[in-house]
């Protein structure tokens, strides 16, 4: 006899798998990240489709079967209206699904991770009066992400001698793990160049002050800067997890 359990959790990623199935991987609160069979979906008669819908907030319910576990039953907590319409939000969405199904292969729960995730799509679901606050929360949640997995980066002091970060001809550092200061620039390589304005909104992402970051006016430069070092520090991390 299976054992059943159940718990809720974000639906992130689906592949099809034969002619009426689909893989379903879901970041649940109780387990994890699940790779979860889901049979006979894709049929219109499935009982399981009204709560495996990309980005839903589902209590699902499944069973571990010898080489796989499979989804029983699918109950929607909250389909994000709103980020559902729109197609920057949801362009937004997938990176954030990308990055979990890309730092993510066991099965381990994290009640920080979970609490990022809701605390993600919760304000992700809500107004922006600026288009450029609403892709700072993929940042938001990367960086955030990064850190409590252990690659939290150092912002206030220089890697290298410890001194106090004057914000003046400051770079990144992959190897050092986070900003060089002037007079150490000679002392390590690969270094990345970095704004003083990058290092405050870096430093507001990892105080984890929303309200801050919501209200935030940032110009195309700083955007692409931060988005450059974001893609940047991620790869790194990824090649060191391989």
């Amino acid at each position: 006899m299976f054992l059943h359990y159940r718990t809720p959790g974000f639906i992130l990623k689906k592949i099809n798998r034969g002619e009426a199935d689909r893989i379903f991987t879901i970041y649940t609160k109780d387990f994890g990240r699940l790779d979860l069979l889901a049979k006979a979906e894709r049929k219109i008669e499935s009982k399981l489709r009204a709560g495996l819908e990309i980005f839903y907030l589902s209590e699902i319910e499944f069973i571990q079967g010898k080489t796989h576990k499979t989804l029983t039953d699918a109950i929607l907590i909250n389909n994000f209206k709103n980020l559902r319409g729109d197609l920057k939000k949801i362009a937004i969405a997938h990176r954030i699904s990308d990055a979990v199904d890309n730092l993510f292969k066991g099965e381990e729960p994290d009640p920080k991770i979970w609490h990022l995730l809701t605390e993600t799509f919760t304000t992700l679901n809500s107004h922006f009066p600026f288009p450029v606050q609403c892709s700072m929360i993929y940042y938001y949640f990367l960086w955030n992400l990064l850190s409590i997995l252990g690659y939290q980066v150092e912002l206030y002091y220089c890697s290298i001698c410890q001194k106090k970060i004057i914000p003046n001809n400051i770079s990144f550092s992959l190897k050092e793990g986070g900003l060089i200061g002037e007079e150490c620039k000679d002392k390590t390589k690969f270094l990345q160049p970095i704004s003083s304005d990058a290092v405050k909104i870096l430093r507001i992402i990892l105080r984890k002050d929303l309200a801050i970051l919501r209200r935030l006016r940032i110009d195309n430069q700083t955007f692409n800067e931060l988005n450059k070092i974001s893609n940047y520090y991620l790869s790194a991390v990824l090649e060191q997890i391989k």
